[in-house]
């Protein structure tokens, strides 16, 4: 389980010198802010006022800054957690809410904790939180940064004894901790068997030029959703002027619904750092990066064994395949639980030891990333299928998909149908037949793309995958006619409420707006003035906000209101205003202690 055990010290975390000597240590592993936070976190339960101080010192980084990033990400804590850290998930998907059971407040009542709460004894801490790429696996938490997946009654009592009987992680029973591929339907690339090295040979023996006008001439676009050509993107940045150029890539899928990178990660590291390798040698970049999110730590050992035997087989490091000059090494840099990392120039931003907070576009990270240098920023996919198509050839990739999508796409498929998991199709595919194959039935709504993507309903399930229909980063999200569809909006705007990093007033007010008028609605007390003020905070949200995820926030409740308008509607009540106070239940708790009435008259009777 590599280093994500108990190893709560009873210290307060103040002693100086004791702090120097672990922030030193953990700098020998990797001088980057958010790990030697992580440490400190890991070592004494919170991150102290006294610790930020140290940190800010020995990285010779502003002490707003360190304390910036502390308060930024949900994983970092100023105030102590429990020895056992439990965070259940609270996606549509893999969340705690199972069949009408809370399961997270059947753990409380079991130990004795409300959520957003450490208990008196220091032993254990529980939460949600966002989801955590779990979904093809069932209700799913992690403890100490592990996941601990099919949750039900009788596992949550097992977990329980063993946190009240103080049992080491590394005693629990190891299969909790197994987390299965579940790889249903596999093409062209998870197919595809590439020996270590090949993509390498090919492109050193094509030759660098032409190795990147055949990834052009392919017709790969960034699997990521957008959808921009990654020869083009790879270009741009070979011919950007720098003192140096990077590559990234975006392994911070945090978009409920979503997990194919966790497969990918897992089964196919080999192919992604190949794929990082191509586009160093191609556009002139000796450093790389994987921003891998902090959800998926528990992969860390195993990323770092396959980045190991690579540079012990002359495949990173320096004279890659006896090539002389040609030298590039990746680093991992794990985040610390921030949705918006997954924007590439807040991911940037993280890996600069920042809060991740997007930037203003252009300049674009081909010309002005990392460092203010030319970087490339891809997602795990992506750098696999391009690995793929430099051993391959354009026109592998070309014979499938069609005129507009080239190639493949590995959807995340997760909701009701009988087999949830990992499903790659060629570009073109039907909704209905992705139905057909996850054993879906009854089906009454599908969300394409996550929460910030599109919500369809039956008349549409003809529709296609591919850049010019249905564009997708993966996630397919299934939901059958047991589902409380209202339910999934308001869950899905309490997520966008979460996560917004709060840069821009049209987002980080925008989104509680949301939220708030969903929430009125579900309670019975909406009105017609509520889907009004919907839609006009949706408009201006997607004018004015920053970045994508104000600009997308509002697409669930207005594919909602656009394709089911019976399931908002049934919740509204007869009138044009309903006010967002009640004042008989505002006044409740004082007129019980007055044993009487205060004589103000309700305000919720007239409306006024």
């Amino acid at each position: 389980m590599g280093n994500i055990l108990i190893t709560g010290c009873p210290h307060s975390g103040n002693d100086a010198g004791m702090l120097r000597q672990i922030i030193a240590g953990a700098c020998v592993e990797s001088p980057h802010l958010l790990h030697v936070l992580h440490i400190l976190q890991q070592k004494f339960l919170h991150v102290s006022e006294t610790a930020i101080r140290e940190v800010s010192a020995m990285l010779a980084l502003p002490y707003s800054q360190v304390e910036a990033v502390v308060e930024f990400y949900s994983f970092f804590h100023k105030t102590p957690r429990g020895k056992y850290d439990i965070l259940f998930s609270n996606c549509i998907c893999c969340g705690y809410l199972v069949d009408g059971t809370d399961l997270m407040a059947m753990f409380g009542r079991r130990l004795g904790i409300v959520a957003g709460r450490t208990r008196e004894d220091g032993l254990v801490s529980m939460d949600q939180t966002s989801c955590i790429g779990m979904c093809d696996h069932g209700a799913a938490l992690l403890v100490n940064g592990m996941p601990v997946t099919g949750l039900d009654g009788s596992l949550l009592e097992r977990i329980a004894i063993l946190i009240e009987d103080r049992v080491p992680l590394a005693d629990w029973p190891s299969e909790w901790f197994q987390i299965e591929d579940s790889i249903r339907m596999s093409g062209m690339l998870l197919d595809h068997e590439m020996p270590r090295g090949d993509s390498l040979r090919a492109m050193l023996a094509f030759g660098a030029e032409a190795s990147l006008n055949e990834i052009i001439q392919s017709g790969l676009r960034g699997r990521g959703g957008a959808g921009f050509s990654t020869g083009m993107k790879w270009k741009s940045c070979r011919v950007a002027q720098g003192a140096a150029h990077y590559v990234i890539c975006n392994a911070d899928e945090g978009e409920p619904g979503t997990f194919k990178d966790r497969v990918l990660l897992h089964r196919y590291a080999d192919s992604l750092f190949e794929g990082m390798t191509v586009c160093a040698y191609l556009i002139g970049a000796n450093l790389g990066y994987l921003y891998l999110r902090g959800e998926y730590r528990y992969l860390l050992p195993h990323l770092q064994s396959v980045l190991l035997l690579r540079r012990e087989t002359s495949l990173l490091g320096t004279n890659i395949c006896n090539q002389p000059g040609f030298s590039f090494d990746v680093q991992i840099v794990v985040g610390a639980g921030a949705y918006i990392c997954g924007e590439e120039s807040a991911l940037i931003e993280s890996l600069e030891g920042k809060r991740g907070i997007p930037r203003v576009r252009p300049p674009f990270p081909v010309s002005h990333g990392y460092l203010g240098q030319p970087t490339v920023v891809n997602n795990v996919e992506t750098f696999v299928a391009a690995a793929c198509v430099v051993q391959k050839g354009s026109t592998w990739l070309r014979a499938m998909g069609d005129e507009v999508s080239k190639g493949s796409k590995i959807l995340s498929i997760s909701g009701n149908c009988a087999r949830p998991g990992i499903y790659e199709y060629p570009f073109g595919v039907s909704i209905r037949q992705v139905l057909e194959d996850c054993g879906a039935a009854d089906t009454y709504a599908v969300q394409v793309g996550g929460p910030s993507g599109v919500l369809i309903g039956s008349p549409e399930f003809d529709r296609r995958l591919g850049y010019d229909d249905l564009p997708t980063g993966g996630a397919v999200m299934v939901f059958d006619k047991s589902r409380d569809l209202m339910a999934i909006l308001v869950n899905f705007s309490r997520f966008f409420s979460h996560e917004s990093c709060g840069f821009c007033t049209p987002c980080r007010v925008g989104t509680v707006l949301l939220r708030d008028r969903l929430d009125k609605i579900f309670s019975g007390r909406g009105a017609q003035t509520d889907l009004e003020e919907i839609l006009h905070t949706a408009r201006l949200m997607k004018q004015y906000s920053h970045c994508g995820l104000g600009q997308t926030a509002a697409n669930p409740v207005l594919d909602g209101l656009q394709r089911f308008p019976q399931v908002l509607e049934k919740f509204l009540l007869n009138r044009d205003f309903e006010p967002d106070l009640d004042l008989d239940k505002a006044l409740a708790e004082g007129r019980r202690i007055r044993k009487g009435n205060d004589g103000i008259a309700c305000a919720d009777r007239g409306g006024q």
